[in-house]
């Protein structure tokens, strides 16, 4: 991989690591790491958790709401945490929803939707699309505007955002006006070339794209709520924005759902960071090159949701 000089000297400090070898391991490896760089409170925010109804039982959430002064209601984001399926929380996703609160002025739901191997494909795609038709049933007691409603994940969260999105439409679901996408794993294939040519274990590269499918998938076949790449229309759908990675095992396969997206006459657009390996702005938050796409996405989210 040729990285960007900005972020190039990154992975000299990060170990080889098998994310997918122990989920209960990597979890744990993963809230600590959290843990350890945990945000202050900021008063502009107000941050609280609640269950609502999920399709296996109580599903919680997290909710960010502005504390300013504004109209109401306001614009409503559902966020999907990343972690190949199998490993995040609510506190992974944490800064991305902090950034769409300030930047767009809107509510933030976080899902702390299930997690494989232990809970496979559909459980994640439920619970999200379940917490969506509660957030647009809800909208009045949560100060959201229905007609004001995205979806927004992270890797595999981009996945569930897109299949979210995908299921909305069919389903005559809640209507939504965006779809934020960054880094998303689409497809479960993964025999586009990135797929191959991404190969570091210390990042998540072309073995970590092949195995977390097999762990989300477990026995069930993949349709287009667990790859959206397997989707055959894609008319209809709301507007979206993908953040790509140069270096990144998913590269490839988000062109390709950003073209076929365009194709069918999607307004989308491609944002792609030069030379950044997937996840880069978790080990480089502070590079002018997380900076320069942070603030990309949030002016793109923000401009959607007016």
């Amino acid at each position: 991989m040729r990285l960007h000089p900005e972020i190039a000297h990154v992975l000299d400090r990060v170990p080889p690591f098998d994310p997918l070898a122990d989920p209960a391991a990597t979890r744990a490896y993963v809230r600590s790491l959290l843990a350890a760089a945990s945000p202050a409170d900021d008063p502009r925010i107000a941050v609280s958790l609640t269950t609502i109804p999920g399709p296996a039982g109580d599903l919680t959430v997290r909710i960010y709401r502005p504390t300013g002064q504004g109209s109401t209601p306001r614009p409503g984001v559902l966020y999907f945490h990343g972690g190949a399926f199998v490993s995040g929380d609510l506190d992974t996703g944490d800064g991305n929803c902090r950034d769409i609160c300030l930047a767009a002025g809107a509510v933030i739901i976080s899902v702390d939707y299930r997690l494989a191997p232990e809970h496979p494909y559909p459980a994640a795609f439920d619970d999200c699309y379940a917490a969506l038709c509660w957030t647009a049933e809800n909208a009045d007691a949560l100060d959201v505007d229905p007609a004001r409603l995205a979806v927004a994940g992270r890797s595999a969260g981009g996945a569930l955002a897109a299949a979210v999105a995908l299921a909305a439409r069919d389903r005559s679901g809640p209507d939504l006006v965006f779809q934020l996408l960054l880094v998303p794993a689409l497809d479960d294939r993964c025999e586009l070339p990135s797929v191959g040519e991404c190969i570091d274990d210390r990042i998540v590269d072309g073995r970590v794209a092949r195995g977390m499918w097999k762990l989300y998938l477990g026995s069930a076949a993949a349709d287009q709520y667990a790859a959206p790449a397997r989707a055959q229309d894609l008319a209809g759908l709301p507007p979206a924005y993908l953040e790509i990675c140069q270096a990144d095992a998913l590269r490839d396969e988000a062109l390709e759902y950003g073209r076929w997206l365009m194709t069918a006459g999607v307004h989308t657009e491609l944002h792609v960071v030069p030379g950044a390996f997937h996840l880069f702005e978790g080990y480089a938050p502070d590079s002018q090159l997380a900076r320069r796409a942070t603030a990309s996405w949030t002016s793109a989210i923000t401009s959607a949701l007016v």
